[in-house]
């Protein structure tokens, strides 16, 4: 009997036409993509097909771990490791002011979680986790694996980036993907997501899927659909997945950029009484959701509880200064983050120019300010300014008087000072009547 041969405009013609892909052509498919066998032309001709056909939830979990079995795939019982031990990790699909994984992931490992976080940079509009970590001096973000594991094993948590070798067919992938108009495939955004994501050997994950004017999903209805699928194609990946839709229509605490960011964490992590309400309720959210679905604690309302206690005790800030040594940042890093942390020289406040209450907020050009002021990058390989960026941001609700300042802006010159002045001033509406506040999470998606 003579073996079927693998043609991948035969691929291509079958979802065009509908169909269902099977296993075993997705994983040729996807290896062709690994090693040049399949070519350009075809990879985005499929993109497209699955665009417009979409997937079923077995199909994208045939991708998603065709994908992820590209490259390496972390085996933590390798390492040490218990079979069953509560190994999770927490994804945001990305905003202005997102600094949540930050404080997270040692809320969490102070809880008895273990969360090997692999995070990315930021593109565009949105900040990047790794981006903010590299503001602090000596911070590496490509440890080995076998350090990586150490730091999980000792510490709790590790924030490192994705190294070549993880899920490399993603690469390749979502670049062709960006020049054909094809990013916005939920089947394909959810392929990227989880293969990097479960290339770390993850036994659960949390999504926290944004929606918003400073999102890439700009309402609460596409994001739900994006959440769902995730849900659904994890679960049939075997990898527990809850999935939170939270608000991205303003910035999420009180600074954008690199080192205000860090600043922020440290401060929150330190004397939670003052950190942003917004800011607080989605990390505890979050860290209750990753502390219950990973088995570390029994329900979701213990797990709040304990994630209040780390993060009120102490135990929390700790955990990060642990982590931050570990990866060669400074041992004292917490107790002297201002003298570590580098902020630029011009500081410059953004003035009302009417009193009034601030009823809404361009997030997306909040976000950009920062890209114009060089803590950003619109080309992947740009180098970004990690002192810059803006602080002292008001919140949707505040009542600001005439010549209060709406934010703080940290520039390396006057000129672009200015001009990040102008454009946060135009990003922000302030109206006479006090609007009606929504809760940052709108919906939690666990089926």
């Amino acid at each position: 009997m003579s073996k079927t041969i693998f043609l991948p405009q035969e691929v291509i013609r079958t979802k065009r036409e509908g169909g269902i892909i099977t296993d075993s052509d997705i994983q040729k498919f996807v290896a062709g993509i690994t090693d040049g066998g399949v070519t350009d032309a075809q990879v985005s001709a499929l993109a497209m097909a699955i665009f417009f056909q979409g997937m079923s939830p077995e199909e994208g979990a045939a991708l998603t771990l065709a994908m992820r079995d590209s490259g390496d795939v972390i085996d933590w019982s390798e390492y040490g490791f218990d079979a069953g031990a509560p190994i999770t990790d927490k994804h945001s699909t990305g905003g202005v002011g997102d600094k949540v994984s930050l404080m997270l992931a040692p809320i969490v490992a102070a809880c008895g979680g273990l969360v090997p976080m692999i995070s990315g940079r930021g593109l565009g509009h949105t900040g990047g986790t790794l981006d903010k970590f590299e503001a602090i001096p000596g911070y590496d973000p490509y440890p080995s694996i076998q350090r990586f594991a150490e730091i999980v094993k000792t510490v709790g948590c590790s924030i490192i980036g994705q190294t070549g070798d993880l899920a490399p067919a993603d690469k390749r992938f979502y670049g062709i993907r960006d020049v054909t108009a094809t990013v916005e495939s939920v089947p394909l955004i959810t392929a990227s997501i989880l293969s990097k994501k479960l290339s770390a050997g993850l036994g659960s994950l949390v999504m926290d899927v944004k929606f918003g004017n400073g999102a890439f999903m700009d309402s609460a209805e596409k994001a739900r659909v994006l959440a769902q699928n995730i849900v659904r194609v994890a679960k049939a990946a075997n990898t527990p997945t809850t999935a939170l839709l939270t608000d991205m229509n303003q910035v999420l605490g009180t600074t954008a950029g690199n080192a205000v960011e860090i600043l922020e964490t440290v401060e929150f992590l330190t004397d939670p009484s003052k950190a942003d309400k917004r800011l607080l309720d989605v990390t505890l959210e979050l860290a209750a959701n990753m502390l219950a679905l990973s088995g570390a604690s029994s329900s979701v309302d213990a797990a709040h509880g304990a994630a209040e206690n780390a993060l009120n005790s102490g135990k929390a800030a700790e955990v990060f200064g642990q982590m931050v040594a570990a990866q060669g940042g400074p041992a004292d890093f917490v107790d002297n983050h201002r003298i570590h942390l580098k902020f630029a020289s011009v500081q410059k406040p953004v003035l009302a120019e009417k009193a009034g209450y601030v009823t809404g907020m361009e997030t997306r050009d909040m976000g950009m300010a920062v890209v114009a002021l060089g803590g950003g990058r619109i080309d992947p390989k740009q180098k970004i300014d990690h002192s810059v960026g803006l602080t002292s941001i008001c919140q949707i609700g505040d009542h600001i008087e005439a010549n209060e300042p709406l934010a703080m802006v940290y520039a390396a010159t006057e000129e672009a000072a200015d001009a990040a002045i102008k454009s946060v001033r135009a990003a922000i509406t302030l109206g006479d009547a006090k609007p009606t506040l929504l809760p940052i999470t709108a919906e939690v998606i666990r089926e």
